[in-house]
């Protein structure tokens, strides 16, 4: 099947809360790093995920938010800090590759406005936060 999402990560899940229709499924990715997916209590099970399995971990570039200072105080679990490897701009958006901490990549869209005051330039350090319920899973 061919998806139209670009950001694709290899993880492992590390731990599932249950609640009473969602599910918190916690992942360590390839690289180490930690990203949350709030998924619902069906998709787990229709997934057939438990502790161990290995997944793939999808979330659209234009759910990509980016920070370029301190993002302490903030609700958003996933919180990948990386940097700038590419930036391409448009008429009105931008399109941030983002080469992360510990390996790996993301695409984060963003307008042309916003990548101009954060000053993204290549080689910009910044965080790719992305919140945990825009965040979809697949069983490898």
């Amino acid at each position: 099947m061919s998806l139209s999402i670009r950001n694709r990560l290899a993880g492992t899940v590390a731990e599932i809360t249950d609640g009473a229709v969602m599910s918190a499924v916690r992942i360590t990715l390839s690289g180490g790093q930690t990203v949350t997916a709030a998924i619902t209590l069906d998709a787990v099970r229709d997934l057939g995920v438990s502790t161990g399995s290995a997944v793939e971990v999808l979330f659209k570039s234009t759910e990509v938010a980016l920070a370029t200072g301190s993002v302490d105080g903030l609700s958003i679990r996933n919180q990948l800090p990386g940097t700038v490897s590419g930036l391409e701009t448009g008429g009105a958006m931008a399109v941030a590759h983002i080469a992360l901490e510990n390996g790996g990549e993301l695409t984060s869209a963003i307008t042309v406005d916003a990548a101009t005051a954060l000053g993204l330039a290549q080689g910009s350090a910044v965080t790719a936060l992305i919140k945990s319920t825009e965040v979809s899973l697949s069983a490898v």
